[in-house]
């Protein structure tokens, strides 16, 4: 610290100080992210102090005048701290903080580490906190589909595919589709947590440390149940910012196919659902308009982070050695989680506050021929035609249907079964009314994942019994780390004697 500036180098190693170019470039970006580290690094300078203390690699009453200082810089608001650039990075910014409060023992706290060990520690600390909170964001919007689902599990509506009518369903059966994407989702959360809930705490640098640093007891400190065992991985880890924001990308495009069909839903020209007034915003100009802007919001967050995922993975490139890479995740990963934990909760608002126009859903549900399917499906068990010559029966009847603009009747698909078996097929009027009847359709429709109600009952006890697991483990990681950060700040006061 030959200079007193805090960057390690000048009477050290170096002969100069940091440029003026470097300054306001690089270890601007860095110190930029020192509010965003700045819980997890403490937490994480606490727990090093505790063993340093423990195993009596620094004298007990420096250690105390060190966990003091550490504890005030602890409880000192992120927006209350000044973080220089000209200081270098976070870890720099604090060492010279707790040098103006302890300026004996300020120097310990680097003994066995290297400098991006405690910004490491507190990164992966933060990464872990965010994915709880993406977690019970997850959560709300679960339950709020599975709440619309079980009200309209007997609700018509027409299914569509590329935005054509496709078959008749309901609407519980549809809201189903995104919890049973959103369920996979919470088992891609849990694996990345899991993999951020190993503690990198106490490597040294890279082949570990002389020192008798006990790494399980700086774990338990931290509430990781167990290690980054590698000392080398355990320090750079690349590929962890890359699968937490992958899983974040896939909940958000599963929320924003959601958003998407709600968006074109709340048309007029649709008119199946309407967004409560506190999720939409109104035009300045066209006072008729009310804007479903909460889902163009969640929208743009999915696609925003599309352009995460590949940042991070690009800075995430390197050698096998090189975690300075990571300084442009220790913001944008952070950020990620919050973004990402703003939109589902939104989006679940959305959900539970929707308007649902159920009328004009289940009209909707017996136009544009939508029991074809099952029309031509009847002609071929009851007949013993194939497939395809069903089909080209039942295709023809519709496109006559729409250029004569009637409804498909007997005479019409004996007209079209003349045309293409050369025979008629006598079939009654009822008979064509009983097959393509959207109620008598969806009933039908009774197998594993099918929309008859008692299908989409059974889907909705699965999922419930799912989301309710989620539900409890999410508690329970929010105890297991809330307790021992707890626990940490009770034992550095009790080792400096602060009441």
């Amino acid at each position: 610290m030959g200079d007193g500036t805090g960057e390690l180098g000048v009477g050290d190693r170096f002969v100069e100080g940091p440029a003026p170019e470097l300054i306001s470039s690089a270890f601007a970006l860095e110190a930029s992210y020192g509010h965003l580290l700045h819980h997890g690094m403490s937490l994480a300078d606490l727990a090093h102090t505790v063993v340093l203390i423990e195993q009596k690699i620094m004298p007990a009453s420096l250690g105390a005048q060190l966990l003091r200082a550490l504890l005030e810089l602890h409880n000192t608001p992120p927006a209350a701290l000044s973080f220089d650039p000209a200081l270098g990075d976070p870890y720099n910014n604090r060492e010279q903080a707790l040098k103006r409060r302890a300026p004996e023992a300020a120097d310990w706290l680097q003994a066995g580490r290297a400098r991006r060990e405690s910004s490491t520690v507190g990164y992966t600390l933060g990464v872990r906190s965010g994915l709880l909170d993406v977690g019970n964001a997850l959560l709300e919007l679960l339950r709020a589909l599975l709440s619309r689902a079980a009200a309209n599990a007997h609700t018509l509506m027409p299914d569509y595919t590329y935005l054509q009518t496709a078959q008749p369903t309901t609407l519980g059966h549809y809201f189903l589709t995104f919890v049973a994407a959103l369920l996979r989702d919470t088992t891609r959360l849990r694996a990345a947590f899991e993999h951020a809930d190993r503690s990198p705490a106490g490597i040294g640098s890279t082949n570990g440390s002389r020192l008798p640093l006990d790494r399980l007891r700086l774990a338990s400190l931290l509430g990781f149940p167990a290690l980054v065992l590698h000392a080398r991985d355990a320090m750079w880890q690349p590929d962890m910012p890359i699968e937490v924001v992958a899983a974040l990308n896939m909940a958000l495009l599963n929320a924003d196919r959601l958003a998407e069909d709600l968006q074109i839903w709340a048309t007029a020209e649709f008119g199946y659902v309407e967004l409560a007034d506190r999720h939409s915003r109104i035009s300045v100009i066209m006072p008729q308009k009310k804007n479903p802007y909460s889902l163009a919001f969640v929208r743009g967050v999915a696609r925003d982070l599309i352009g995460k995922l590949v940042s991070v993975a690009a800075t995430q490139a390197t050698p096998s050695a090189q975690i300075d890479n990571r300084i442009f995740c220790y913001a944008s990963v952070p950020l990620a989680l919050e973004q990402s934990s703003r939109a589902l909760g939104l989006l679940a608002g959305v959900v539970a506050g929707l308007r649902i126009n159920t009328a004009t859903l289940r009209q909707r549900a017996r136009q544009e021929h939508s029991g074809a399917t099952d029309l031509a499906e009847a002609l071929m068990l009851t007949y013993g035609l194939s497939a395809r010559t069903a089909h080209r029966i039942v295709g023809q009847a519709v496109r006559r249907a729409f250029e004569g603009n009637q409804n498909i009747d007997a005479h019409l698909l004996d007209v079209c079964a003349r045309d293409v078996i050369k025979r008629p097929l006598h079939l009654s009027d009822r008979f064509i009314a009983e097959y393509m009847d959207p109620e008598q359709i969806v009933a039908t429709r009774t197998a594993a994942g099918g929309a008859a109600p008692p299908a989409v009952y059974a889907m909705l006890d699965e999922f419930s019994a799912a989301t309710a697991a989620f539900a409890s483990w999410l508690d329970t990681q929010r105890q297991r780390i809330g307790q021992a950060e707890q626990a940490l700040l009770r034992h550095a006061a009790s080792l400096c004697e602060v009441p």
